[in-house]
């Protein structure tokens, strides 16, 4: 089974957990960061640490959900080797990773159905990176 990384805030917790059993039938293995209810909590508290495990390597990809999607992307892109992508439909999700090589797909959960939500993570895992011109590009991205 490939492991990837999950992360949610309070507002995203039920559709992580919908989603981990998702990708469970997929053959993937969810390496969760939490949170683990739906009380009120600080979504830095867990996109760091997935942010963390991808850019270390220990995990090829990860998905990351809050109430807008916009919190818990603009944590993870803090982190220099992270390319996290706000999707809310699967064109995006497979435009992310065709041309920016997004390494963790953020999905607003007040958003989104179950079903959308599936769509997106399809169109994302069936993407590849088209390197080229779009390597260059995001090559440019880190601050250094």
């Amino acid at each position: 089974m490939t492991k990837y990384g999950i992360a949610a805030d309070h507002a995203g917790y039920e559709l992580k957990e919908y989603i981990k059993e998702y990708m469970k039938a997929k053959g993937y293995q969810a390496v969760d960061f939490g949170t683990h209810s739906t009380e009120s909590m600080d979504y830095p508290d867990v996109a760091h640490p997935l942010a963390e495990a991808v850019e270390k390597g220990e995990l090829p990809f990860g998905i990351a959900l809050c109430g807008s999607g916009n919190g818990i992307s603009m944590t993870l892109n803090k982190h220099q080797k992270i390319r996290a992508a706000l999707c809310w439909n699967p064109e995006l999700a497979s435009l992310a990773k065709q041309h920016n090589n997004a390494n963790i797909l953020s999905l607003p959960a007040r958003f989104i159905t179950k079903e959308e939500a599936e769509k997106i993570i399809d169109a994302y895992l069936a993407a590849q990176f088209e390197g080229g011109r779009h390597e260059r590009r995001i090559n440019k991205i880190p601050v250094r």
